[in-house]
């Protein structure tokens, strides 16, 4: 279940009087003081200035705008890196480029990242002019700090290559002309947490001031040439899709591009996922995006192509748009199939060894043969959250064949990537490759290492995972005031985000009483509670074990909107329930 744990808000203020003293505690709470940090605006960005290789990596596409060369922009099969993708490709050509386009790798056929198959892949699609010695260059958008033969491939064919990533490098850089990472050796940008997509913007930014320096640009009549905040609906489903931390400048960036999104301005892609996700958009909400729009995208990079996602994002004909995204919608629910089958899988198979969290091992590692490459970071993801434990789900990287692709996720305090790390060190050549994030990683072995592997694993977690990790926490701003149950307290919430990693979305909790129950859709409770003389509707998602909930409960939750039944309607979304 977890112990619950709740934040305390410090002393702050004076706050506008339009924040109401719930969000300014909550506020707090985060660490935000005043209304400059809880609300940054785009104003107050970072500047590019100090992200190392930014010079570098302008003058190449500034030169290869001038001389009418072929960009090509290669992306990655997720959420992130589809949105770098658009946001490159779109962002070039309004800084004049005429020779853009973009490819992203197959999760089935070349694995992750620039690979040397995929390099050749694209040299073969290449003929003629654009594709010879000088004639290309090649940029990379949310990876590329890992991929060392992949880059020395394209470099091997003349192309000049320039790196836009935001993962940890390993020991050495690749041998690109360029490279732009906030987390390289050395680099000065106080913001570590950008996401790939994040980055690419950041580069936009620098290239637009380089060209307008050089009397390059149409710079219209604010002086500043094209506006590059249109693409901002992009970066921000990209950065909250790939959970980073949600600093200042993270939320500065999220924060307009929701507004555009609410404004009905995002691109025809955008829009349209929303349509088949059934989402208001005027109310749309950074979780609106992590659970209805960065799903659909990355189902295509898992079961499918990205390619069609990043095709979904760059047409600018909405009915093109709709009918993508109804695939992609019909993708999706193909997706949450899989997923299901294979965490009921997972589960059944841990059953075997593990009861509870409790007497669960230190790391899991699961395998199956017959599960889908694509999907096994959710499985993982599910194991984690289910059993508070890091853990990896492997399977065969292609039918047949003998190599596994792993995906990790991690508990708070336990980097995942560093732990794979240190298994490589400790045994070279076991692990063909890996990368990732403090939270989450991917690798790649052999069918017969994986043995091994997870030995190794655990023996790893073993020695450096402190026993006070290993209790989950919930986290609660406290309980509310009975004249706090209220729509106005409700929106007050959604709308004072954006919330997300590093700045969580406020939940409470407190005592209630069970006043009725039922199951809805198999799974899930929904709940009338009692509190004092209020009544309360909740649901629980999951939440139903087969027991009666006892008259009395403590839990922790969120207050909500019910849009379903419209009006001044709220609803509590219950995270965690015990007897009270």
């Amino acid at each position: 279940m977890g112990k619950l744990r709740r934040r305390i808000a410090a002393e702050s203020g004076p706050w506008p009087t339009q924040i109401p003293p719930l969000l300014q505690r909550i506020y707090s709470a985060r660490g935000a003081m005043a209304i400059e940090q809880a609300r940054p605006k785009l104003a107050n960005l970072l500047s590019p200035d100090t992200l190392s290789g930014l010079d570098a990596a302008t003058a190449l596409l500034a030169d290869a705008i001038a001389d009418d060369r072929h960009i090509l922009v290669v992306g990655d099969f997720d959420c992130d890196g589809a949105t770098a993708c658009a946001v490159a490709v779109r962002g070039l050509r309004m800084l004049g480029a005429r020779r853009v386009s973009h490819a992203v790798p197959n999760r089935m056929i070349h694995g992750y990242g620039l690979s040397p198959a995929l390099v050749a892949e694209l040299a073969a699609m290449e003929p003629g002019p654009g594709s010879g010695p000088g004639e290309t260059l090649l940029v990379t958008v949310d990876h590329g700090i890992a991929c060392h033969a992949g880059i020395a491939a394209a470099k091997a064919l003349g192309w000049q290559v320039l790196v836009t990533d935001h993962h940890l490098p390993g020991d050495t850089l690749p041998p690109a002309d360029a490279i732009v990472d906030p987390n390289q050796p050395g680099d000065r940008f106080p913001s570590k947490v950008l996401a790939g997509v994040g980055v690419m913007f950041y580069v936009l930014l620098a290239l637009r001031r380089r060209l307008r320096d050089a009397g390059r640009l149409d710079t219209g009549v604010d002086g500043k040439g094209p506006d590059l905040t249109r693409l901002l609906d992009l970066v921000a489903v990209g950065t909250v899709a790939d959970l980073v931390p949600l600093d200042a400048n993270n939320r500065a960036l999220v924060a307009a591009g929701l507004r555009r999104l609410r404004a009905g301005q995002g691109c025809p892609g955008l829009r349209a996922l929303i349509e088949v996700a059934q989402r208001d958009p005027a109310r749309l909400s950074a979780s609106d995006i992590g659970f209805a729009i960065a799903p659909r995208l990355n189902a295509a990079g898992r079961l499918e192509d990205m390619a069609l996602g990043i095709e979904c994002l760059l047409t600018d004909d909405m009915d093109q748009a709709r009918g993508i995204a109804d695939t992609l919608n019909r993708i999706n629910t193909e997706r949450r199939a899989v997923q299901q089958q294979m965490t009921e899988e997972a589960e059944a198979a841990f059953a075997k060894v593990v009861l509870d969290a409790a007497s669960a091992p230190l790391a899991v590692c699961l395998f199956d043969p017959d599960w889908h490459p694509g999907v096994v970071g959710l499985v993982a993801s599910k194991m984690k959250e289910r059993l508070h434990r890091p853990a990896i789900a492997f399977a065969p990287a292609e039918p047949g064949g003998d190599m596994l692709r792993g995906s990790a996720r991690s508990i708070p305090g336990f980097h995942i990537r560093d732990a794979l790390a240190m298994v490589n060190a400790r045994n070279p050549g076991l692990i063909e490759r890996f990368g990732g994030h403090a939270m989450a990683a991917g690798l790649s072995l052999r069918a017969a290492s994986m043995e091994a592997f997870a030995l190794a694993f655990r023996d790893c977690v073993a020695a450096t995972l402190g026993e006070e990790l290993l209790q989950a926490e919930i986290l609660s701003d406290g309980e509310l005031a009975g004249n706090e149950f209220t729509r106005r307290s409700a929106d007050a919430l959604r709308d004072g985000g954006p919330w997300g990693q590093g700045f969580p979305e406020p939940q409470f909790d407190g005592e209630f009483e069970v006043l009725s129950w039922r199951v809805v859709g198999e799974r899930h409770l929904k709940l009338e509670l009692g509190h004092g003389a209020i009544r309360l509707n909740a649901i629980e998602f999951g939440g139903w074990t087969g027991q009666e909930p006892p008259a009395r409960v403590r839990i922790a939750y969120r207050l909500e909107a019910d849009d379903y039944r419209g009006g001044d309607a709220i609803q509590l979304v219950v995270v965690h329930r015990e007897a009270a």
